[in-house]
């Protein structure tokens, strides 16, 4: 699933392609992307995008006369850009197309099951009510992060991934952080030393900042094209029974749901 790295370049980049535009038509050949009612679909059309940003694991299309999209992208889901007299395909993977003055958005998404979500908002209290609530840890002190992160008393693991508590963070990125800070994912949230705290703290922080420089570097002025939770660079996520970069030892893994 995208995570804060991936969903902020996202962001700034759909906000240089899309900035003033005006979107014609907005186009679902699955209905099921779709999971609002109000306001209706052609409400959008003929309105000017004003703003991107992200909010939590979603990006937000903001429009003029205080509507919204909402895109959860989910495990697999994916924005595409097709500039304006560009072939967009008529495939199975698109779920959407957003089709503007400049070019079509399409969403995107693989394999056979439907996660990801448009939901359509009107107001500024529809879009808060769609904000799980947890901290932005690249704009946050220590001491909110501290307070976020020890709230309730769960696996360090759990407590980075609770969108509630942390803002954008994943199972992939979770795991990089915690390798980074040299601490278990079982270790407790509320039995961590002051100090503790505040390495994990730095690790967040440098380990989402480096991947930021990273993907915006890799994306270029375009769309980011290889979104995916599995990077050669990173440490220990997705490197199964490879060694370590620190120790040697080789990656272990647990199996919980559809995480690992």
């Amino acid at each position: 699933m995208p995570e804060l790295p991936d969903i902020t370049v996202y962001a700034e980049s759909l906000e240089r392609l899309l900035a003033g535009a005006i979107l014609r038509q907005l186009v679902l050949p699955s209905i099921f992307l779709l999971r609002t009612v109000d306001p209706p679909v052609d409400a959008l059309e003929g309105k000017r995008v004003i703003g991107v940003q992200r909010l939590g694991k979603r990006v937000v299309l903001t429009f003029d006369r205080d509507l919204f999209a909402v895109v959860h992208l989910m495990i697999a889901g994916r924005f595409k850009w097709f500039p304006a007299g560009a072939r967009v395909p008529m495939n199975k993977l698109i779920l959407a197309r957003f089709e503007f003055d400049r070019g079509t958005l399409a969403i995107t998404e693989a394999g056979t099951k439907r996660r990801a979500s448009l939901h359509l908002l009107r107001g500024a209290a529809a879009l808060a009510a769609h904000d799980p609530g947890g901290i932005d840890p690249l704009n946050c002190t220590l001491d909110e992060f501290a307070a976020r992160l020890q709230a309730e008393n769960h696996t360090l693991k759990r407590a980075l991934t609770d969108p509630s508590a942390i803002s954008g963070i994943g199972n992939a990125y979770s795991d990089e952080i915690l390798h980074r800070a040299r601490m278990s994912p079982f270790s407790m949230s509320q039995k961590l030393p002051a100090a503790d705290v505040a390495a994990l703290f730095a690790a967040t922080r440098e380990v989402l900042s480096e991947w930021l420089a990273r993907l915006r570097a890799e994306a270029g002025p375009g769309l980011p094209e290889k979104v995916t939770a599995f990077r050669p660079e990173m440490a220990v996520h997705g490197k199964f029974k490879q060694p370590c970069p620190v120790c040697g030892a080789l990656v272990q893994r647990i199996v919980y749901a559809d995480n690992e």
